[in-house]
């Protein structure tokens, strides 16, 4: 008998596959190839306190193994999020992560007041991958001092009713130290890797083809940098866990995350040409285990970490 149960702080779930954050909004259109309840939980796109249009198109560009975008966390704000998703979800008796972001510290502590005790919620993603625009913009998880203080907002507001995971951006000298961080201000997990900011001019106007100019690269591009990034964390903070994604299309590729020290994987750019990509890396990733002797998901994490004689 396959244990494929996993644990994100003292939250168990059935399964360690989950949605990534922005690629499947609050998993209405995901439902219409799977049941919510087969995976082990729906990570929402980040919400904000009010609604926002996002940013000018063009927004979104091809590139070589991934795609770049720049949507500018398009959402209807907070209080829809709580009025039509939310419950929409509940009814499908799916696990919810909700992710929250924010333009200070202070919208923070905000959100996190306005989600910590809502049924079926086991867990909150604090996105602070995103420009904090009291400190001229600057992103939140690039900066010890940043990071810190709005994890540490996020968890007076929650005490220890739900887990806080932390989505730190790989745009950084020392992805370790700044997890350190923001263990240390009170995350209780870690979401690795968010997308890793590039940009594409087209040669024939030769001009940026994103109206930014920059975005998000994501897709099986970065995942050597997922690999590298969960690598080295989970080598300074073992015991803490680690939801891994980047770039993760099939079960080969959850698995290198997860011995890289993932205890759960998010499938994101995939379910765009693909909406069942979840269900897919579910079954390759139990058989991949399977074949390499596992019977508990939770031994494989880290296992590359072992002594070279181990």
């Amino acid at each position: 008998m396959f244990n494929y149960s996993t644990k994100i702080s003292g939250t168990s779930l059935p399964n360690p596959i989950l949605t990534a954050s922005g690629c499947a909004g609050s998993g209405k259109e995901l439902s219409q190839f799977f049941a919510l309840t087969e995976i082990g939980a729906i990570v929402t796109k980040s919400i904000m306190l009010k609604p926002r249009s996002g940013r000018a198109t063009p927004r979104m560009a091809e590139t070589p193994s991934g795609m770049l975008n720049s949507i500018g966390l398009q959402g209807p704000g907070i209080d829809l999020f709580l009025e039509n998703d939310i419950p929409w979800l509940q009814s499908q008796d799916a696990r919810i992560i909700i992710s929250i972001a924010g333009e200070t510290v202070d919208d923070y502590a905000v959100l996190a007041r306005r989600v910590r005790a809502l049924p079926n919620v086991v867990g909150i993603e604090v996105n602070i991958s995103c420009p904090n625009v009291e400190n001229r913009g600057m992103v939140f998880s690039c900066h010890p001092e940043t990071a810190r203080a709005a994890i540490e907002n996020v968890r007076r507001n929650v005490g220890g009713d739900l887990p806080i995971i932390a989505k730190l951006s790989p745009d950084v000298t020392d992805i370790a130290m700044i997890a350190k961080e923001v263990v240390n201000a009170g995350a209780d997990g870690l979401a690795l890797i968010n997308t890793v900011l590039g940009m594409v001019i087209d040669v024939n106007t030769m001009r940026p083809k994103l109206a930014q100019k920059t975005g998000g690269l994501s897709g099986p591009a970065i995942r050597p940098i997922a690999v590298r990034a969960i690598y080295q964390v989970h080598e300074s903070l073992p015991k803490t866990p680690i939801i891994g994604m980047g770039g993760v299309a099939t079960g080969v590729d959850a698995l290198e995350l997860v011995l890289a020290g993932a205890s759960a994987i998010s499938v994101g750019t995939a379910t765009f040409g693909n909406p069942t990509a979840v269900m897919k890396v579910k079954d390759e990733l139990q058989a991949l285990l399977l074949e390499r002797g596992f019977t508990n998901f939770s031994d494989a994490v880290g296992f590359a970490h072992r002594p070279e004689n181990g």
